[in-house]
């Protein structure tokens, strides 16, 4: 087992800066999520780990050595490729002992691997099987025991659900977890998938532009998010904002806008940075599930303080919860309310905003002032 360690990695392609000066460690035995958007960077960073890309500058450390230099096949990791990448003409017996027998190790050991990790990922009666003979997870489980025989210090996985149907995305994510809780190998792992990051991940490394916006604990993220960027991508449905202006009233700080006025917690009265911005516009965020329907009991009572006048626009019913799509003045906002809710199309609704959980944010730089 080992840690991996980026030290300013930079990748260019022509006049495109792909990777920007990315520092990052991925402890030992570590679960690290790379999440972001298209074309941010993610794959780029795993492919120069496993050697596939080479970087413009910056170090790569697999342990203590550093493998710019070092052959993808000499680097000891085990990479999962979106589209499972198995060879065709090949059992699954086959396609997982493929990378042993180049590694000259014996019959036997070839064998005990390649069961154990069949057993382990329940394709354990398949091994005969040609890829086209299985379905789309046993394509994945397969694609995953390839790297599993291969007991690597470091697993690098690029996407690897994202062709699955969305009831089979979720057993194959767990069966990740309890993979990596079994093993312990340091992983990498990359999506664009807010969810998959939050659910899987000992910790997330938010990646926009190349660069690493926020890098901590999923819950970490999502109550303290760096920036507007992170708060707005961590978190389905995405954080409400609202251009407002901080003003102090009766001693208090209160956030306006057209048809908007809550006032704040006292804490945020207590912090320097949002001092500093009163009277300035800066952006306010809330969660869509810290805006609540004020006629139902919920975690806050309405006051005058922390209601909004609403009219409802779209109420979607997903069982326990709907999501609610809402309109106060020219602002939309969107919440997750109790599915006994009140809230019917073209009506008012009155809600009950969670204010402890609300955030500012500068409108210029968009980073986190509260």
């Amino acid at each position: 087992m080992a840690g991996v360690r980026l030290v300013s990695l930079t990748k260019r392609f022509g006049n495109t800066e792909a990777v920007r000066a990315v520092d990052l460690e991925v402890r030992d035995h570590e679960f690290l999520v790379l999440v972001g958007p298209s074309g941010c960077g993610k794959t780029t960073v795993l492919r120069m780990i496993a050697g596939l890309e080479e970087p413009t500058s910056g170090d790569i450390y697999i342990g203590d050595r550093v493998v710019n230099d070092i052959s993808p096949k000499d680097r000891d990791i085990a990479m999962v490729f979106q589209n499972y990448a198995l060879y065709p003409h090949m059992s699954v017996y086959d396609n997982m002992a493929f990378s042993l027998r180049l590694s000259k190790l014996s019959r036997d050991e070839i064998d005990r691997r390649v069961a154990d990790a069949a057993g382990m990922l329940g394709i354990g009666d398949y091994l005969q099987r040609k890829p086209v003979q299985l379905s789309g997870g046993q394509r994945q489980r397969v694609a995953l025991g390839r790297a599993v025989v291969r007991e690597p210090a470091v697993f690098l996985m690029d996407e690897p659900l994202s062709n699955l149907d969305a009831k089979l995305r979720i057993q194959t994510r767990a069966e990740l977890i309890k993979l990596h809780r079994r093993l312990g190998i340091t992983t990498i792992y990359v999506t664009h998938d807010q969810v998959e990051a939050m659910t899987m991940g000992d910790r997330i490394a938010v990646m926009r532009h190349g660069e690493v916006q926020q890098c901590d604990a999923p819950q970490e993220i999502f109550d303290h998010p760096a920036n507007r960027f992170v708060a707005g991508f961590i978190g389905s449905p995405p954080m409400n904002f609202v251009e407002v202006q901080l003003a102090e009233q009766d001693g208090r700080l209160v956030a306006r806008a057209e048809a908007l006025q809550v006032t704040l917690p006292e804490s945020f009265g207590e912090m320097a940075a949002v001092r500093e911005h009163t009277g300035e516009q800066v952006t306010f965020g809330v969660r869509p599930t810290d805006i609540h329907d004020a006629s139902l009991p919920g975690p806050v009572a309405p006051e005058p303080g922390n209601t909004l006048a609403t009219t409802v626009e779209v109420v979607e019913p997903m069982g326990a919860e709907s999501m609610v799509y809402l309109r106060a003045g020219e602002h939309s906002l969107v919440a997750s309310l109790n599915s006994a809710t009140c809230a019917v199309e073209g009506a008012q609704l009155a809600t009950a905003l969670n204010l402890d959980h609300a955030h500012l944010f500068d409108p210029e730089t968009g980073e986190t002032i509260a």
